[in-house]
């Protein structure tokens, strides 16, 4: 592996060396599962002792939910081994190193903040585009099948978006000669954050209003959760809400704790036939 691609935050003014370099993204490889697991153990509890909407469903559907989406998070860890892991690896080596020698001011502790704006925009397009583009809602549609929101939704999609997104991600990566360093980081704080956009934690209004002109938070994303499709094709933010308010995606409803979570017109359904479901034909 190429040096440059072990860019990491350096102190200002202090070029980082190659050990330190790779002692970084080691610690990030070796503990990001550790810090998603504990953020989600978090949000878990916290959202059953201090829900911000009862749960819909009784014990048994309580039960087959979180065994469908617990599911579909280990089908999704395997391929994350198997394709995402190798392609972000890949595509961090392969990268041209335009910025090495063409753009010095997008290196060191600034620059992994410009990558983290960078990436968070294309993340935005991205979703946008899971749902404008059928193929890509195929897969993308069994996220929103979930009709109960909670931490756990965030880590329930299909695992060919997942392998889709990882080659999305590879394009960027490579257009943008983005360090590996910085890819880690960003899909830390993507899973950081949603998990806390999907959380059903109830929190105090006026923090929630106040932090919601910056970034994504429960009530911003439970709107994009409504099964009416003009709601759920808008509030595509991952951390940032101001993508939304810029490119006019931000819907006007507010949150209601009686909004119906799901698909317009669909149901959800048990986990085998979620993972099947973007192979199925469709009535148009």
């Amino acid at each position: 592996m190429r040096p440059d691609v072990l860019r990491v935050l350096p102190r200002l003014g202090n070029p980082p060396t190659l050990s330190a370099m790779e002692n970084l993204t080691e610690t990030l490889l070796t503990y990001k599962s550790a810090i998603v697991a504990g953020w989600i153990a978090l949000f878990f509890a916290a959202e059953r002792l201090c829900p911000a909407a009862p749960v819909p469903l009784d014990r048994a559907g309580r039960w087959r939910r979180l065994v469908s989406n617990g599911g579909l998070f280990g089908a999704n860890v395997v391929v994350s081994l198997l394709i995402v892991v190798p392609v972000s690896l890949w595509a961090a080596d392969a990268a041209p190193d335009w910025r090495g020698t063409h753009a010095p001011w997008w290196q060191g502790g600034w620059g992994v903040v410009l990558d983290l704006l960078l990436l968070d925009f294309l993340i935005y397009w991205w979703h946008r585009a899971n749902h404008a583009i059928p193929f890509l809602w195929r897969f993308h549609e069994i996220h929103h099948l979930d009709e109960t929101l909670d931490s756990t939704t965030a880590i329930r999609f299909h695992w060919g978006e997942v392998a889709l997104s990882a080659c999305a991600r590879a394009v960027f990566i490579l257009a943008f000669d983005i360090p590996l360093e910085s890819v880690l980081i960003f899909e830390i704080q993507v899973l950081l954050a949603a998990i806390f956009a999907h959380s059903n934690l109830r929190l105090p209004a006026g923090l929630e209003r106040a932090i919601g002109w910056v970034v994504i938070t429960p009530a911003i994303h439970w709107v994009h959760h409504h099964a009416v499709r003009r709601d759920t094709d808008s509030n595509y933010g991952n951390l940032f809400s101001f993508w939304d308010r810029l490119f006019g995606s931000f819907s006007p409803n507010r949150r209601r704790l009686d909004m119906k979570i799901g698909v317009e017109r669909e149901t959800e359904r048990p986990f085998w036939r979620l993972m099947i479901r973007p192979f199925e034909g469709r009535v148009s």
